[in-house]
């Protein structure tokens, strides 16, 4: 039988759903470089022919502990869907001769070589410079116009985003940002692999999206992603997820699978983030590219991943075109022969539709909610009321235990501060997005208030 070694770290598909998916197609072994979720921690005993833990996951040596660990259980292939550790696997498969993303992986995991390999290719994106130190920035101030988004150029989750709307805001800016950066490494959200990965910043222009020249009917963001796989260096689009707006600055609310586009518009979408992945040279890894909707036509790539979406964006695949992601991409690493799709799924390929829904403490306008809430799950599935065939569930491992208070919302931390992470199904993408926004409306409302600090319970 078939060994698959899989390293798993903070981020990608809920690992539960992934070991489930992986045992089935060989004999699973786990490299954990992140604490196990504890509601998954007896499914990978289970499922798993063997779970390692090292005592040291953060060493500049990390390919070389993946790779003796796979030559220990004789891996056949290596995998991870984690965006933190993708670099690190890529360069261990190329050690060992195994399938993998390949050389190139770094292109779709530093976005200033990201950026820079589409500016080559002259392929639409925002102006942009990179930049490492506050002396960088303050420079780029006086060529990119405002405003202007400063991001870290290895973060995941719009981790470290700051607006600058004059050059009054860059020294804060700076500031905060690191200062993130470094509170997102101590919760094990930080690249894994590349040595100061921290300190590395790009800014960009922030370019005005414009859902309402692509969707019929309000409520939609301004941007999707165009989900898919490189096969043997081969592109094969899978299908797109919508978004609802972000909350500011740019951290994403809720995905929904499908994004409901006119089959003329999604074409010239999967048209742009085939451009955008061929670009970066990738041989076998999912994708997730993300891409900005103008007005009158226009779209920017906002960046591309070298693994497929995180949050439930693979299990919301699944669910809606009845295609295994994670157990095809097993296939496709050993070798095995599997029908990518030649096309991107559309909406009327798809059975309902399903979306997922970060709980952060802000309302449908970005406000901050105006007291502080417990988190729990019961309370909101028998008090909000939803469509008629809508089912909601809560992603345990990804969310706080009922009881918890939900933390206020840090716009520099993004997805740092969510309390939860919620899947929706439902009869059609239009009525997950009328649902979620729903749930964003009553959360304030039906969550129990949190006690003062200091408060007798």
């Amino acid at each position: 039988m078939s060994k698959v070694l899989l390293v798993h770290a903070k981020g990608g598909p809920p690992l539960g759903h992934v070991l489930s998916r992986a045992a089935a197609k060989s004999q699973l072994h786990l490299l954990a470089l992140s604490a196990l979720p504890p509601s998954v921690a007896e499914s990978a005993a289970r499922l798993c022919a063997s779970v390692v833990t090292p005592a040291d996951a953060q060493r500049s040596d990390l390919v070389s502990l993946i790779a003796s660990h796979a030559r220990a259980v004789g891996a056949d292939a290596v995998l991870t869907f984690s965006e933190y550790a993708v670099v690190a696997v890529a360069e261990a498969c190329e050690e060992l001769g195994l399938a993998g993303a390949g050389k190139a992986s770094a292109l779709a995991r530093d976005k200033r070589l990201m950026r820079r390999t589409w500016q080559e290719r002259g392929l639409p994106q925002p102006e942009f410079r990179p930049v490492a130190t506050e002396a960088d920035l303050r420079a780029a101030t006086g060529v990119l116009p405002f405003p202007l988004l400063l991001k870290a150029a290895w973060s995941a989750g719009s981790t470290a985003h700051r607006i600058i709307r004059s050059p009054h805001e860059v020294s804060a800016a700076w500031q905060r940002s690191h200062e993130v950066m470094a509170e997102s490494a101590q919760l094990g959200y930080a690249e894994l692999h590349v040595a100061e990965a921290q300190a590395d910043f790009v800014v960009e222009q922030i370019v005005t999206g414009e859902a309402a020249d692509w969707f019929d009917e309000p409520g939609w963001g301004d941007y999707v992603s165009v989900e898919g796989v490189v096969a043997d260096g081969t592109f094969h689009p899978v299908c797109l997820s919508g978004r609802m707006p972000t909350v500011e600055p740019f951290t994403e609310r809720a995905g929904i699978t499908p994004a409901l586009l006119p089959q003329d518009a999604q074409d010239r979408v999967v048209a742009l983030a085939r451009e955008a992945v061929d670009a970066l040279g990738l041989s076998n890894c999912g994708t997730h590219t993300e891409i900005k909707l103008g007005a009158g036509g226009r779209m920017w790539l906002i960046e591309t991943a070298a693994r497929f979406g995180g949050a439930m964006t693979v299990p919301q695949i699944e669910e809606v075109f009845r295609l295994d992601l994670v157990g095809m991409l097993v296939d496709q690493l050993l070798g095995r022969p599997v029908d990518w799709p030649v096309e991107a799924r559309t909406p009327a390929q798809a059975r309902g539709a399903a979306g997922s829904l970060v709980v952060l403490a802000v309302d449908g306008r970005g406000d901050a909610w105006p007291d502080r809430r417990v988190w729990d799950f019961p309370t909101v599935s028998a008090g909000v009321p939803l469509s008629q065939g809508s089912e909601l569930s809560v992603v345990e491992e990804s969310s706080l235990a009922d009881g918890s208070v939900v933390p206020v919302y840090d716009p520099a931390a993004g997805a740092n501060t969510m309390a939860a992470l919620c899947l929706l199904s439902a009869a059609d993408p239009r009525t997950v997005l009328r649902d979620f926004e729903t749930l964003v409306d009553a959360l304030p409302q039906v969550l129990p208030a949190a006690l003062p600090e200091g408060a007798a319970i």
